[in-house]
């Protein structure tokens, strides 16, 4: 049977050029996101049979539960998990409301944590019934989580978090043989750069123009594939780390 691949946030941007590469690859996709209709348009394009769509917010810990649970149930173990699943709310922090800050977190970092613990189970299992080759979660956090950014405190703290998390949780499974990496993205085209200048901003970016989400995605596939590397941040951001 093919591997499941479970993609939050896998309906828009990045996640849906993952989900769409993965599908190529000949992986099952299971498109996770707040908007059913999304995914479930997501699903439709996709390459292959044995896709499937559901609606899940991920920072609420029994939505998560529930959710993969029916994935399994469904579809089987679980073999890829990614979490691109994210909000931004920009802001100076002196303006920023208390209930803004919990929401970043809860869903850019404790949706993180929660989806991974929900597919691990899955993992283990698998792992432990040698029905895998080895299972893989691949985090997308932000560079601006490496280098900071006014107007953007909290948002590089959930990203930021992601780190730490990351690279924890690949010493905790490393022996079950499932990795755990996170992906950096630097300015890419998505609904969160949508209204930004791309002729002022890339200036700064030594390629000179922002990524495409197919080339993101190009890299979590790596990340994903790759049986060697665990606990690792790759940043693929143009070069932009390179002019700070």
């Amino acid at each position: 049977m093919s591997r499941l691949a479970v993609v939050c946030g896998g309906s828009r941007g990045i996640g849906q050029a993952v989900s769409v590469l993965l599908a190529q690859r000949g992986c099952r996709v299971a498109v996770v996101s707040r908007n059913v209709e999304a995914a479930q348009d997501t699903v439709a394009c996709l390459r292959g049979a044995d896709h499937v769509a559901l609606s899940c917010d991920v920072s609420k810990e029994e939505e998560v539960r529930r959710t993969f649970e029916s994935i399994c149930q469904t579809s089987g173990n679980i073999t890829y998990l990614v979490n691109a699943a994210g909000i931004n709310r920009d802001s100076l922090l002196v303006r920023t409301r208390a209930e803004d800050m919990l929401s970043l977190l809860h869903t850019n970092l404790l949706g993180s944590m929660l989806t991974c613990r929900a597919a691990l189970r899955s993992m283990l299992q698998a792992q432990a019934q040698a029905q895998a080759q080895g299972a893989a979660i691949v985090n997308i956090g932000s560079v601006v989580a490496l280098k900071g950014n006014p107007g953007q405190c909290v948002y590089s703290a959930s990203k930021a978090g992601l780190e730490g998390f990351t690279r924890s949780l690949a010493k905790e499974v490393a022996s079950r043989n499932i990795r755990v990496n996170l992906l950096a993205p630097g300015f890419i085209h998505t609904d969160m750069t949508a209204g930004m200048k791309e002729e002022d901003v890339a200036r700064s970016i030594p390629l000179r123009r922002f990524g495409k989400v197919e080339e993101v995605a190009q890299a979590v596939l790596f990340l994903l594939e790759s049986p060697y590397i665990t606990g690792q941040v790759l940043v693929v951001d143009g070069g932009l780390q390179l002019s700070m």
